[in-house]
């Protein structure tokens, strides 16, 4: 099933993205939350209209999303966690673990934008995909280290 994306969905995308999802999802929680439209031949047209008259505002946004790629590039980021013997973790870093380090350097990039494959639960050198607009997407590159007592 083919949608149009009426506002920003975790995992998913972006609104105003042509995103194709099971039937089921798009069914059953998608549109009924108002999350999403069906992608019909004039609602494309009516998206293409709309992303054509915003292309000033996207400019800006993308120029936004590249300052704060050049800031992240520049990061050395390392999130300290309590740790058992060894190195595994006691709980686990999720996404809103790295967003709370990166607010902490200045950074603040919402939980939602940050891409973790699986919740980390040992210590170590790991990466996440921090997606910051449609087109401006960054590899972050970050240690995690065992909490000094």
């Amino acid at each position: 099933m083919e949608l149009i994306l009426k506002e920003d969905v975790e995992n998913l995308g972006f609104k105003d993205d042509l995103v194709k999802v099971k039937n089921g999802y798009g069914r059953n929680f998608l549109i009924p939350n108002g999350l999403a439209m069906l992608a019909t031949e004039s609602n494309k047209k009516v998206l293409a209209e709309k992303i054509k008259q915003s292309q000033n505002k996207q400019k800006k946004a993308i120029d936004e999303a590249q300052k704060i790629v050049k800031k992240l590039e520049k990061l050395d980021l390392k999130i300290a966690a309590k740790a058992l013997e060894g190195d595994k973790l006691f709980g686990s870093i999720t996404s809103a673990d790295i967003s709370k380090e990166l607010a902490e350097n200045k950074l603040e990039i919402e939980k939602k934008y940050i891409q973790l494959s699986s919740n980390i639960k040992k210590t170590g050198s790991y990466s996440v995909k921090i997606r910051l607009h449609r087109e401006v997407n960054f590899e972050l590159s970050f240690d995690v280290v065992k909490e000094q007592k």
